[in-house]
């Protein structure tokens, strides 16, 4: 699942810090509250989020009818763009010429971003929970949706958009 909507996302603004001051707004917090109804009867075990905290608030709402652990992994974190606190506009910019590869201000290239959250499906095999809940970026979900449903090359990932609060069901065969 993406987090709810945020106040960086109404100011379009990168964030990839959590001591900032990025928190759900209240169209955020009822998209998780919605998302918390639709999901309500689903036995999630575990939820795991990234270290920024709009994920967090976002597990907390869903959790409201779970009460199940909810941890933090490092590899969940959104992309690095090297752009935080800037116009989400400007590290598209930035990036034009290699969206792929091009790091800027000792962030991580989409490529890097997509190995560290593969790293962390990896890292998913070796757990024993049946059903987790995942809540993370819409950068993070592109490289879910790509793994999951396969056929997507890594040019296409920015073409994937997800909803704030969207979310999707995968199922791992682990052996």
């Amino acid at each position: 699942m993406r987090h709810g909507r945020t106040n960086y996302n109404d100011l379009g603004l990168c964030n990839d810090d959590p001591g900032r001051n990025v928190h759900l707004t209240e169209v955020g917090m009822q998209q998780a509250h919605t998302a918390a109804l639709t999901l309500r009867d689903v036995a999630f075990e575990r939820i795991i989020v990234s270290p920024l905290p709009r994920t967090h608030q976002t597990a907390e709402v869903i959790n409201r009818y779970h009460s199940v652990p909810i941890e933090v992994h490092p590899d969940l974190a959104d992309i690095r763009s090297g752009f935080d606190g800037k116009p989400v506009s400007d590290y598209f910019a930035a990036i034009v010429h290699d969206p792929l590869r091009k790091r800027v201000n000792d962030g991580e290239s989409l490529l890097d971003h997509k190995l560290r959250v593969l790293r962390f499906i990896d890292w998913l095999k070796g757990q024993k929970d049946k059903t987790l809940l995942v809540v993370a970026h819409e950068d993070t979900m592109r490289v879910f949706i790509a793994y999951f449903e396969g056929g997507i090359e890594d040019d296409q990932l920015r073409e994937i958009h997800i909803g704030n609060c969207e979310y999707r069901h995968y199922s791992l065969n682990c052996t």
